[in-house]
């Protein structure tokens, strides 16, 4: 439904003098969703963010958020997004309850409601215990937490995160993403990164740019298997000929290996492993191993990557 619809990007084109950064992007982002914005260094995420966040002013298309148009009303927009840069904007001689405050102020919070805002930020983002603590003090980790604290201190429809978990260990990351998760359960989140474990971990969208357009939106198992099909590894003994393996019913393709190893490429798994299963027992031949290979996210993304050379 269209009041679903948080994030709206519709034909969205930028240029940089005379280069081209943007060239008609357009997806929807709808309440609730964790969506990635996807792609590799330089191919126009961050033009994207500073469109979305009324930074940059776009050369065609239009942005609305909250059904409101980011050009035309750039105020009433932001009212309704939070943004966590890549390196979290804060000040480091402030404790963190005075940024937070601050945070609230700049963002408008009545002043009776800031005390409320603040307590529910820090204990959301586990960070009460170091209220009173110098921002300087704090490992990376907890400074990221800050930083989503101060992004979500309004309640905004939109929370937008430039590569959230840049620079944090594992446990720390592990964190930032149940965070992510938690935050989601109010305010639809776009994330934007180039790391595709990051989208497989925790988002459910994704939306795909390189070179300044769109080359895939839709779920992160669309996305998954949208270029590279799923295959079938199997190894049979005695070893038969490629064309046996070929000419079974539902087998699309197949690739030998070496040593009674074959790739299997098919339509339906459920129909052609009965189907293999079959034949080999037909044939007389030994299953020493079958299973479905799943096409991985880094294969997806480097045929994606590859359409637009």
């Amino acid at each position: 439904m269209e009041e679903d619809v948080i994030l709206k990007v519709d034909h969205l084109s930028h240029r940089y003098s005379a280069a081209w950064a943007l060239r008609n992007v357009s997806f929807e982002v709808r309440k609730h969703d964790i969506c990635g914005l996807l792609g590799p260094n330089g191919a126009g995420k961050s033009t994207v963010m500073n469109i979305i966040c009324g930074i940059v002013r776009q050369s065609d298309g239009k942005v609305s958020v909250a059904g409101i148009d980011v050009l035309k009303h750039p105020l009433e927009a932001k009212a309704h997004i939070g943004f966590l840069p890549q390196n979290p904007p804060i000040y480091a001689d402030f404790t963190v309850e005075e940024y937070l405050r601050h945070a609230a102020e700049i963002r408008r919070v009545p002043d009776r409601e800031i005390p409320k805002a603040m307590d529910e930020v820090l204990e959301l983002c586990g960070i009460t215990h170091f209220r009173k603590r110098l921002l300087s003090n704090l490992s990376g980790g907890y400074k990221q937490r800050v930083g989503i604290a101060q992004a979500i201190i309004h309640k905004p429809d939109l929370v937008i995160f430039d590569e959230p978990t840049n620079g944090l260990d594992p446990t720390q990351v592990l964190g930032v993403r149940r965070l992510l998760r938690e935050i989601a359960q109010n305010s639809t989140v776009l994330i934007s990164t180039h790391i595709l474990s990051e989208v497989q971990a925790v988002c459910n969208k994704i939306v795909m740019v390189n070179r300044g357009k769109t080359i895939f939106k839709g779920s992160t198992s669309d996305f998954d298997n949208s270029i590279v099909p799923d295959s079938i590894f199997l190894k049979v003994q005695p070893e038969p000929a490629l064309e046996e393996v070929q000419a079974i019913t539902g087998v699309t393709g197949a690739e030998a290996l070496g040593d009674g190893s074959f790739r299997v490429r098919f339509g339906d798994d459920t129909e052609v492993l009965e189907n293999i299963v079959a034949v080999a027992a037909s044939k007389g031949w030994h299953l020493e191993e079958m299973g479905v290979e799943r096409s991985s996210m880094d294969a997806v993304f480097a045929a994606l990557t590859k359409q637009q050379h």
